[in-house]
């Protein structure tokens, strides 16, 4: 007999269903069961126009196929990369999936982006995603249990609180992989789009985009984004572009200060991000090369979308001086991000 985890795991991969939540004013957020993956993020622009202002498929099923960059999806057990696909935990080594350059990209071959989540209806506007990761999975130690709540608030606000549980000490650093086009396709890239990040530093990395150890000042660097600017102003210097986590400013914590806010000019559409995590990775669409053909016939270019990942920093595992990311057995796992939209 299969154990009940990994019997339930069996059984919710027998549909592939989108969930739709929704709020009074008319925002309304999609999911699906597979990857957690959120398709649809519709919200108003400045003239009361509702469009989606996320990446994605014209068909579900595509969304399960080999070519999706991690469209919308739920990220783990570690979300961004872990150096050298290794960790020591309790003098014990850990060997996980090369899948980056020798390293491991959003927990290995087969992440949380790749699994069918139990999705349980909370109400019209909320939702609970499910998923246990059974011990070894794609290397990692640990029977982990996450949930996911997912709300749209009356104020067109889209929350997600996670937690997690397990019954072995492992790293986890959970996020959401949404790519963002402020103008709903109306414009090909996010290059106009204005962003201002609370941060002063970056955690300095190699060239396979792993934490050196370091942390280096953006101030007169092209990752100096304390002052909103446009995302094109600088990405010349940042060649191929952004793909950098941001240590973010103390005074975003309370989840009343806002870690980034991102402005789209043309749309006049606002969205401001609030989180409890320590970082922000800014990856500004670098890989996109117009080889997929998404919704309303968009193809997507280089710079068609951004995303915003609110998360623990890459690699903590190999560094201890980075904030923790262990999770051990008694304790609770607990994050929480906050997406605002409005209009200017």
């Amino acid at each position: 007999m299969l154990p009940k985890t990994e019997s339930n795991n069996r059984i919710r991969e027998l549909l592939l269903t989108q969930y739709t939540i929704r709020n009074k004013s008319g925002m309304q957020v999609s999911v699906l069961n597979y990857g957690g993956t959120i398709t649809e993020i519709v919200v108003p622009d400045k003239n009361g126009n509702f469009e989606n202002v996320v990446l994605g498929f014209s068909t579900l099923e595509e969304f399960r196929g080999k070519n999706n960059p991690y469209f919308g999806a739920l990220m783990g057990r570690y979300t961004n990369r872990i150096g050298t696909a290794s960790f020591i935990l309790d003098g014990v080594h850990y060997k996980l999936a090369d899948n980056n350059n020798g390293n491991t990209l959003h927990g290995g071959n087969k992440g949380f982006d790749k699994v069918f989540w139990m999705v349980e209806p909370v109400s019209d506007n909320s939702m609970r995603l499910i998923y246990d990761s059974l011990d070894g999975e794609e290397g990692f130690p640990g029977n982990l249990h996450v949930e996911v709540l997912v709300t749209v608030g009356v104020e067109n606000t889209l929350t997600l609180a996670y937690t997690a549980t397990t019954d072995k000490a492992t790293p986890v650093n959970l996020t959401s992989h949404p790519y963002f086009n402020l103008s709903a396709g109306k414009s090909a890239t996010i290059l106009d789009h204005v962003l201002q990040i609370q941060s002063e530093q970056i955690t300095q990395v190699d060239r396979n985009s792993i934490p050196t150890g370091k942390f280096s000042d953006v101030a007169e660097t092209p990752f100096d984004f304390r002052i909103p600017k446009r995302v094109g102003a600088d990405i010349v210097r940042a060649t191929p572009g952004y793909d950098h986590n941001f240590i973010l400013s103390a005074l975003t914590k309370p989840l009343n200060i806002p870690a980034a806010e991102l402005y789209d000019p043309l749309s006049g559409r606002v969205m401001r991000l609030f989180t409890t995590e320590p970082g922000l990775q800014f990856y500004s669409g670098n890989f996109l090369d117009g080889s997929i053909a998404g919704k309303n016939g968009h193809v997507y270019g280089k710079h068609a979308g951004l995303c915003l990942e609110p998360q623990h920093f890459p690699d903590s595992p190999n560094q201890p001086h980075f904030p923790n990311t262990i999770l051990q057995p008694g304790e609770t796992y607990r994050q929480t991000s906050r997406l605002e939209f409005s209009v200017r």
